[in-house]
């Protein structure tokens, strides 16, 4: 019974799923409908791009399954999601997407940065990374938005240690760079708009 909720908890958790929904929801009030349009338009793109990389390494045999579950494969998919997730900060900013936008791409990117940096010693979660992010991107909503969103990371941690997907090591490392993430997130957009 635990297993296919822990499965189910790791989908809902998945860290671009999660990344975009965050930024819609901070954006949702924000921006022009056309905006917010071209933002969803722009994650769907993002989205896409980064399972049809993983669909193509596994049609080329080079990885078992699109999770990117052994360290090499993940190596490869986390310095792809570099690329992207950094691509989509400097078009997002060159766009004129509202600030919070590429700042949360960028601050994304490091994350994936310090996942690819921290390999040697812990398999950072970047799961748990993006879910704490995600809360810190939900607090110019509400205490009860970014409330919500941490108890839905100690979701996450749940679901990441029953499917021995984790240890708490790096659950703690994951904890840490998504918390360091969004405090960057919170520093740099209330700077912007004081």
């Amino acid at each position: 019974m635990a297993a296919p909720v822990a499965r189910t908890v790791s989908i809902l958790g998945h860290p671009l799923l999660l990344l975009s929904l965050a930024l819609l929801a901070t954006q949702a009030g924000r921006g022009s409908a056309a905006q917010g349009w071209q933002l969803a338009l722009g994650l769907g793109a993002a989205a896409a791009l980064v399972m049809g990389y993983s669909w193509w390494q596994v049609r080329r045999k080079r990885w078992g399954h699109v999770d990117a579950s052994h360290r090499d494969e993940r190596a490869r998919l986390n310095r792809f999601l570099l690329v992207v997730l950094g691509a989509g900060a400097a078009v997002a900013w060159w766009a004129g997407a509202p600030r919070g936008v590429p700042i949360a791409l960028a601050l994304s990117a490091a994350m994936i940065l310090a996942a690819l940096l921290a390999a040697p010693w812990c398999k950072l979660s970047l799961h748990l990374a993006f879910a704490v992010f995600a809360a810190c991107l939900l607090a110019p909503l509400s205490g009860w938005a970014t409330l919500a969103g941490l108890a839905f990371a100690a979701c996450i941690a749940w679901s990441r240690l029953a499917l021995s997907r984790h240890v708490p090591r790096d659950l703690v490392a994951g904890t840490a760079a998504g918390a360091a993430a969004g405090a960057c997130f919170l520093l740099l957009t209330c700077a912007g708009s004081a």
